[in-house]
């Protein structure tokens, strides 16, 4: 049940709230940073339903403007992780986060997931659509396909068991973080909400692959991994912020490996830049899975995904056997899937 607004005048005594409002917005000189723990009972109180609506748009806003640290975001992923009730039984091999939506080249990031379920590995992919205008997301692509998307957990687990992936909507998953993405269009800006989101790791999965779009947050995303205990974490710059390796260009993967950070850089797989789509056709996607199509541009994109999730998941122990296995699995797609 989406926990609602609240627009009620508070009585004359000062908010609970209001004192993380004053922390971020006390002027130049006097506004901080919150500490890890203030992060974490505002996210709660936030969970809860216990802030007006003004307090949850001037916090939203003064915390895009500062930018989230690596303490915030740890003290924020805890409270809405604890809201999740996840079962603790389900066993994901991959944590795979899709908030961003695409709109200069074709979603190719899912061609990769379904070759990590083809090959064994349970993917559970969780996000959310619609916030952003003039974008495809990966929920509608996968109704466009005929694959359903999870209702509950128990959908997630059975479609795991089925497919080796589930996509599991954040409407679904956390409801009141989905009421606050769909502020996007209202504020005009993104909020946290994306941040975090991509943190949240659900099922407790052993390897979590980010992508983010802004490269300041890329290490903020590696350092809070950490913080958070995740053993095997890669964060990229992913094409339009989905987890999708742009092979025009080098690709800085900032990781988590049991405790360490690690950084590592993936070479450009073209010398010369591709053009972007003049419109992005589903038909000539499924052309491309099918054979029926090439494409090298979006070939290139799914199998250099592919080939820094295999190494994260540690099939390959070198970039270059993680992109060879990646092609040989692209050529041994089941290409009678759609």
């Amino acid at each position: 049940m989406t926990t609602p607004m609240k627009t009620s005048i508070p009585p004359a005594h000062e908010h609970p709230f209001a004192q993380f409002v004053r922390i971020l917005g006390k002027g130049k000189k006097g506004s901080r940073a919150l500490t890890e723990d203030e992060a974490y009972q505002a996210m709660t109180m936030i969970m809860n339903g216990d802030v007006l609506d003004v307090q949850l748009g001037a916090f939203l806003m003064l915390m895009r403007v500062k930018e989230e640290s690596a303490e915030e975001l740890l003290g924020f992923v805890k409270a809405v992780r604890e809201s999740l009730h996840a079962p603790t039984d389900l066993r994901v091999d991959l944590d795979w986060s899709s908030y961003a939506g695409k709109r200069r080249h074709l979603p190719w990031y899912l061609f990769s997931i379904f070759l990590l379920a083809e090959k064994g590995h349970r993917v559970l992919v969780h996000g959310a659509s619609g916030h952003t205008i003039d974008r495809i997301y990966t929920e509608d692509v996968l109704q466009d396909l005929g694959i359903p998307v999870a209702q509950d957990w128990d959908s997630c687990r059975a479609q795991l068991d089925q497919q080796n992936f589930a996509y599991f909507p954040l409407r679904k998953l956390c409801p009141r973080l989905h009421q606050i993405i769909e502020l996007r269009n209202i504020m005009g800006l993104r909020s946290p909400v994306h941040t975090l989101s991509r943190l949240i790791n659900p099922a407790n999965a052993p390897c979590v692959i980010q992508g983010i779009f802004h490269p300041g947050y890329r290490p903020v995303h590696q350092v809070a991994a950490q913080a958070l205990g995740y053993p095997r974490v890669d964060v990229i710059k992913g094409e339009a912020g989905e987890i999708e390796r742009n092979p025009d260009i080098e690709c800085l993967v900032q990781s988590v490996r049991n405790g360490e950070l690690v950084d590592e850089t993936w070479p450009a797989l073209f010398q010369r830049r591709h053009v972007k789509e003049e419109s992005l056709d589903l038909q000539q996607f499924v052309a491309v899975w099918r054979g029926q199509a090439q494409h090298e541009y979006g070939e290139a994109a799914v199998t250099g995904t592919l080939a820094i999730a295999l190494k994260l998941l540690g099939e390959a122990d070198s970039q270059e056997s993680a992109q060879t296995m990646a092609n040989a699995l692209w050529q041994a797609r089941d290409r009678s899937r759609f």
